[in-house]
């Protein structure tokens, strides 16, 4: 803990399979005492997959938190000890069915640091190839369907505010800026 609180309990309040849930109680350096509700997340990987003619992939998804199907860059949580870059292919076969055969790291980024932990490890896919046999898809994910389009329209949806997401914001417009790896 930092100077801004030393962690004088912790109470796990939920462990599911996405988030745990944590209150801590932490003393303040005025020596009063402060509440943190936590959401502990293990991070994720998120991928752009760049085609060699300038097109992008995303997927569409129901996300049932927002009630809503969105569009979005492949992306999903790491498993326990999985590197961000092994994440993030294994993310863009299950979810789309290609393969890159490079990846660049863009950057990494906190996605709600007022509650959560969560960590988003973000990559450029270049060098796509079909995998035989498609995607491998989780359970929750069949109703997914895929959306290759240019990347300048991709962004014009940005815009439109019909890509509301906001990995796949920051991915599509570091893509667009021609960011270099990290």
């Amino acid at each position: 803990m930092t100077t801004e609180g030393r962690l004088l309990r912790r109470d796990v309040l939920y462990t599911g399979k996405v988030v745990d849930l944590v209150v801590d109680r932490i003393a303040l350096p005025s020596g009063r005492e402060g509440v943190r509700e936590i959401a502990r997340h293990p991070g994720g990987a998120v991928i752009v997959p760049l085609f060699d003619d300038g097109s992008v992939l995303l997927v569409e998804q129901l996300r049932y938190p927002v009630g809503k199907r969105l569009l979005e860059l492949p992306a999903g949580k790491r498993a326990p000890g999985e590197e961000p870059a092994s994440a993030a292919r294994r993310e863009l076969e299950e979810e789309t069915g290609y393969q890159a055969g490079r990846i660049e790291r863009l950057l990494a980024f906190y996605t709600t640091p007022g509650f959560c932990d969560e960590e988003l490890h973000l990559f450029r896919a270049l060098d796509l190839r079909v995998v035989p046999g498609g995607p491998r898809r989780e359970e929750g994910e069949r109703s997914m369907t895929l959306h290759r389009m240019p990347l300048d329209q991709a962004c014009a949806l940005i815009e439109e505010e019909r890509i509301a997401d906001a990995k796949t914001i920051i991915g599509l417009l570091l893509a667009r800026s021609g960011a270099r790896s990290g």
